[in-house]
């Protein structure tokens, strides 16, 4: 079976950089596959992506270098299933909040004798190989989401759930959860201070601590404050972003040339 890209990164101390991805095209995944990014995750959860443009965005992704990633829309078995038979070579999942949830998301990922996934891998054995029924339950990378005060409450015990392999934190509704606005780098002190305790424990716990950050320079502070797997920025985001800066420094020309006509 393909090895995971992300186990490798993390054996040599590395940080994974993904790329995050909302808009249902093929070809913003397949270019943004080729930029550097060590992970391309589909966000199913708030993205526009239905399951054949998920499908047909996998199949793009699997011509560049990028990992094909999913967060989850939800912690359902049948949806996880198929995710991963589409080609998810790792998965994130939403709202986690009590180790009954988490052992329940572990379970959807993993083959029988350690989960209940049923089996026809479809796609994901064609990106991943012949021998990927016998090597699945440990190559594919599963997150869980703390993102409410239950899940912040319940944290040790999500920790414990076997096969879980780390913890990926909603910024936004962990900021809401703590009774302040969503924002990505919070700078309430309450909610930079649970970021902290989840980094923290969740390293205490050998497993992998994520974050979604707003763009490269939080990635990076992040990575500092001993997050090894973080976004730097969502495609609609950049998009909006590098089209402003453009129409911009239009209108600055604009404004330069009519000033010099004067």
């Amino acid at each position: 079976m393909r090895a995971n890209p992300m186990k490798d990164i993390w054996a040599r101390g590395g940080a994974v950089v993904s790329a995050w991805l909302s808009i249902p095209s093929p070809i913003t995944a397949e270019m943004l596959g080729h930029q550097g990014y060590d992970v391309a995750t589909l966000d199913l959860q708030h993205g526009m992506i239905s399951f054949e443009q998920m499908l047909h965005m996998f199949q793009a992704l699997s011509a560049t270098p990028a990992m094909p990633m999913a967060r989850l829309a939800s912690n359902d078995a049948t949806h996880i299933g198929r995710v991963l038979d589409a080609g998810a070579y790792s998965v994130i999942c939403p709202m986690i909040n009590s180790a009954k949830e988490a052992e329940a998301f572990v379970s959807a990922c993993r083959y029988y004798p350690h989960g209940v996934r049923s089996y026809a891998p479809v796609r994901g054995q064609i990106y991943g190989g012949p021998d990927y029924f016998p090597k699945a339950n440990d190559e594919i990378v599963k997150l869980a989401m703390v993102e409410t005060r239950a899940g912040f409450d319940a944290l040790d015990e999500i920790l414990a759930v076997d096969g879980l392999d780390g913890i990926f934190i909603g910024p936004n509704d962990l900021a809401i959860a703590f009774g302040c606005p969503p924002v990505s780098e919070s700078d309430h002190a309450e909610v930079r201070d649970a970021i902290a305790h989840v980094c923290e424990r969740t390293r205490a716990a050998g497993k992998v601590a994520g974050i979604l950050c707003s763009g490269p320079q939080a990635a990076l502070k992040r990575v500092e404050q001993g997050f090894s797997f973080v976004s730097a920025g969502g495609d609609i985001f950049m998009l909006a972003q590098a089209a402003k800066n453009s129409v911009a420094a239009f209108r600055e020309g604009q404004r330069v040339a009519a000033a010099e006509t004067v």
